[in-house]
């Protein structure tokens, strides 16, 4: 039986439908793992000249892509496109469960391990689970000794952000710690026999 010109348009493999020729053209380079498109500066291979279009933006720092609000600027327009979130304040991905909204869909897929109670990045020394990757680095530095948070001033190195971030704090001369029975600052968090100090405000 002879195809229409419809069926010609399918992707032999997945079925998907496509409205021109070219357009199944670039779709089956996904399945036969052709990449034809190749970066000049470090020889990273692309399916479609879009993508290597703007992957070179990386490498010569263009970034066309400009905020109406604040100017900065991106290399790709999705990423404009998340950043404009944050001066609308849409926040277009919900939980299912209880409402809670958030502006990136990986935070949503984050929140919804609150609920699920699933911890998908598990220690591969103890066998420890986390909800969030960012966490279970932390945790490792306890097994490997790592500091991976490293100031920028002096190059003393931290096991957490939390601690590299007051430890910069320091350097600017920031005094964030104040004391809740007089009025003096502190650079430094409270330590064991310290008068009383606040979080920072």
């Amino acid at each position: 039986m002879e195809r229409t010109v419809e069926d010609q348009n399918n992707c032999s493999v997945c079925s998907r439908r496509f409205n021109h020729k070219c357009d199944l053209t670039r779709h089956m380079r996904i399945h036969r793992g052709e990449k034809p498109f190749s970066c000049s500066d470090c020889g990273r291979k692309f399916n479609q000249k879009g993508n290597l279009t703007t992957h070179m933006q990386l490498h010569t720092g263009e970034k066309p892509f400009s905020c109406s609000f604040c100017s900065k600027r991106f290399n790709q327009k999705e990423s404009l496109l998340r950043h404009m979130l944050v001066h609308t304040g849409e926040k277009p991905f919900s939980c299912s469960d209880c409402g809670e909204s958030f502006r990136l869909k990986v935070s949503l897929a984050q929140h919804m391990f609150v609920h699920t109670g699933e911890k998908p990045f598990c220690c591969s020394e103890c066998g420890k689970g986390f909800m969030r990757k960012s966490n279970l680095t932390i945790h490792m530095a306890q097994h490997t000794g790592e500091k991976p948070f490293c100031c920028s001033e002096c190059g003393k190195r931290f096991k957490h952000k939390t601690s590299q971030k007051i430890h910069m704090a320091h350097h600017r001369g920031e005094k964030p710690f104040g004391c809740s029975v007089c009025d003096e600052r502190f650079s430094w968090p409270k330590q064991p026999n310290d008068p009383v100090r606040d979080a920072p405000t």
